[in-house]
């Protein structure tokens, strides 16, 4: 397989993203190319510093004279800036130079790129971004972290299947229980979006379980949680932050006393793993689910680790063939509509 870096994408680039392609290599080494777009000499010099006077024979180095900053208008940007390594990335993966595309860069450049070039799948109406969050007891899939801020209720549905597949496929779990994500669990509670969706969901070929509140996210976890990528993003950046503060309240009460420093000590293995389980490094990046190729976008702030992670997320998803399973659930879903509608009409 090969696999599209964008090696301009992210805070750090491209040192991390250059370093992470070497990790990758090593990692999995089904990987038969890596192909890094962006500026050559700029990549071409972090390999150097790696230790690498030209670069290893399974890189292939494809010049962009381009790069889509952070504060750049996404469809502006896109237009004004032909030669950028997000669309060049996006447009292997179009031409069939690549069976993936792995950015760090800019998130609304990256779905914007992914929607018009690569459009999306038969039988979805839009992309989502599936976000893996972790609990106590399980791995829950959030669809949509980000990529459709102003979504209708059909794309809730599409959100729930391609979650179904997701979790199924690549986390292993057996008839996911999904839920849609609203400010109440019975079907009347919620906005017009989230009382429609409801209805479509509650129809659909999957193992739908109703509403959950955001109480429920982490203390009574589904599988797929289901809601538009305006709530999710918030979400899930809400989540990062609480993560992070509570392990630096943690620390500081911690060395307050030489007795809780040493208590601290004796518990440093339920401390690490915990820091581990909630570490966006560990899960690397989000797949743009629905467009009709493998994309996975990565955090800005990405380390060579997460950046590592990202290529493991793409290699995942198509050796488990996630977008033909999404096509043929898709598929179904139409049929099982169609039938409905028959069995009412008669």
């Amino acid at each position: 397989m090969k696999i599209a870096l964008d090696a301009m994408g992210g805070d750090h680039a491209p040192a991390r993203p250059v370093a992470a392609a070497l990790e990758a290599l090593t990692h999995y080494p089904q990987i038969e190319k890596l192909l890094l777009f962006g500026q050559k000499e700029k990549i071409l010099q972090e390999l150097q510093k790696l230790g690498h006077a030209q670069p290893p024979a399974r890189i292939e180095i494809h010049h962009c004279k381009e790069v889509i900053e952070m504060g750049d208008s996404p469809v502006e940007s896109l237009r004004r800036k032909r030669d950028n390594s997000i669309l060049r990335s996006i447009e292997a993966v179009r031409d069939n130079l690549a069976d993936a595309a792995v950015s760090a860069g800019h998130t609304g450049a990256m779905v914007a790129a992914a929607t018009i070039r690569l459009r999306t799948l038969p039988g979805i109406s839009r992309p989502g971004i599936a976000t893996v969050m972790p609990t106590e007891t399980n791995l829950f899939i959030l669809l949509d972290a980000g990529a459709n801020l102003d979504a209708r209720p059909e794309h809730l549905l599409d959100y729930a299947l391609m979650g179904s597949i997701y979790s199924e496929e690549i986390l292993g779990y057996k008839k996911p229980k999904v839920g849609l994500l609203s400010i109440g669990s019975e079907d009347v509670k919620g906005n017009t979006l989230t009382k429609e969706g409801f209805k479509l969901l509650s129809a659909a070929p999957i193992h739908f379980v109703g509403n959950i509140e955001g109480r429920d996210l982490f203390e009574r976890p589904v599988e797929v949680v289901v809601c538009d990528g305006f709530v999710g993003n918030v979400v899930l950046k809400t989540s990062e932050s609480i993560a992070s503060a509570i392990f630096s309240w943690l620390k500081h009460e911690i060395q307050k006393t030489p007795i809780r420093m040493a208590g601290a000590w004796l518990s440093r293995a339920a401390f690490k793993a915990i820091k581990k389980k909630t570490s966006y490094e560990e899960y690397g990046g989000s797949l743009l689910l629905g467009v009709n190729g493998i994309c996975v976008i990565a955090h800005g702030s990405s380390s060579v680790k997460a950046i590592r992670n990202a290529v493991r997320v793409a290699v995942e998803a198509i050796e488990h063939g996630v977008n033909d399973r999404i096509i043929r659930a898709a598929e179904i879903a139409g049929a099982h509509k169609e039938s409905q509608a028959d069995a009412i009409a008669a």
